[in-house]
Order: structure tokens, then sequence, then C-alpha cells
């Protein structure tokens, strides 16, 4: 029997920490919650969940070194995914009420309020994954995941011009317009919706990702 893998969801303040820890310990990892830093480091894999503003996520971020973490994480090829704000802060920018926050810029684009009849958007809604997907291996089309939100990232502007690179797979997800729903870039994968309360479609994604560590 093969040994679980060890990962960190990291505790900053601003996420479902416990939530996600459930949902991880249910597909098989072995989880801890914290924020300490060679802990965070050394795992197969590092869990950045995020609840709220985009501002507040991004200096509870900063508080605990987490910018730092996932950076070198990154640059040394180790695994990294990100919920819901965890998700938002991993772009070049948030604006919400006018007000304008740098986020990690790992991928270029805004988190932008979402131009919609209902906001926030919340509920169960389908994806358009893509191609070749890992993250969404063996999930139906017709799939429902779940989100809460009224900010998301509109236009996915990340170009790749060398043929040697691969590019992002981007799905997107639409409620009033599309957003982008879920990005896998290499090490890092993030997900806009809450697979840790997407019941056993948010199960078989998690365990999707484990597979990778």
């Amino acid at each position: 029997m093969s040994t679980p893998k060890k990962v960190v969801v990291f505790d900053y303040g601003f996420g479902n920490v416990r939530s996600a820890e459930r949902a991880l310990a249910h597909v098989g990892a072995d989880v801890e919650i914290t924020r300490d830093f060679d802990t965070a480091m050394n795992a197969d894999g590092l869990l950045v969940p995020g609840v709220g503003a985009f501002d507040a996520c991004m200096k509870g971020l900063r508080s605990a070194r987490g910018d730092w973490i996932v950076g070198r994480r990154l640059s040394g090829g180790r695994p990294v995914m990100g919920i819901c704000v965890g998700m938002q802060i991993l772009f070049e920018r948030g604006i919400e009420h006018g007000v304008e926050t740098e986020g990690l810029d790992e991928w270029p684009g805004t988190v932008e309020p979402l131009k919609a009849d209902v906001v926030p958007h919340m509920g169960w809604n389908t994806v358009t994954p893509a191609e070749g997907s890992a993250l969404f291996a063996g999930l139906d089309a017709d799939t429902r995941y779940y989100f809460v939100h009224s900010y998301a990232v509109r236009e996915w502007k990340l170009e790749v011009g060398n043929a040697n690179i691969r590019a992002p797979k981007v799905t997107w997800a639409t409620h009033g317009e599309p957003f982008v729903a879920a990005v896998e870039n290499g090490p890092l994968w993030a997900t806009q919706f809450h697979p840790e309360k997407s019941g056993d479609a948010g199960a078989v994604l998690l365990r999707n990702w484990l597979d990778t560590l």
C-alpha cells in the first residue's frame, strides 16, 4: 500500500480550512492545517483556500509569508492548488469596490466584479473543462460544482509563444458572462468553485490532484 501524500492546508486566516481538511482526508491524503514555513514548504502538496475580500486575503497571506512560500514552491516545481479567492489571488491584481490590490502575479489578469443579473453567483453550476484536463478526468460534462463568488477573471491573458512550453489548461463557466472556473498550469492548479463543497464530484477532482503529487 502506498504512503498517503502529505498535504498542507495553508492557514492564513481566510479559508474554509476544516472543510478542506475533511475533503482531502476523505480522498486519502495525510492532511495538516498549518502556517508553519518548513511544513508548508516540504509537503507533497500545498492547498491555499480563500474566502472574503481579495485585499484582506492578500494582507493575510503576506503576513503569514504565504506569498513567499507559494513562489518558492512553484519555482521548484512543487504543487500548489488555490481554491476560490485562493485562486483569485494568483492573478496579477484584483479590483473590489474601486480598490485595486496587487495579487501574486503568477498569471496576468484582473479579478473584477461579475456582470450578471444575480450576484453573488451562489450555488451549483456546470463548467466547460479544457481539452485533455487532468483535473476533471472521469467527470461528465454535465457535472455541477458549488460556487460562491461575486468576482471573477473574465479574460484569460497569458499567451505562450514558445512551442516548447505547454500552454495552461483553462476551464470556463458562465454566470451572466463567461469566467475562468479552473486553471491547470504545471505545478499550479486552481478552481474558482469549492471542490470541498461539491460532493462526490469534488472528491473525484481532489483525488485527481492528489494523483499528480
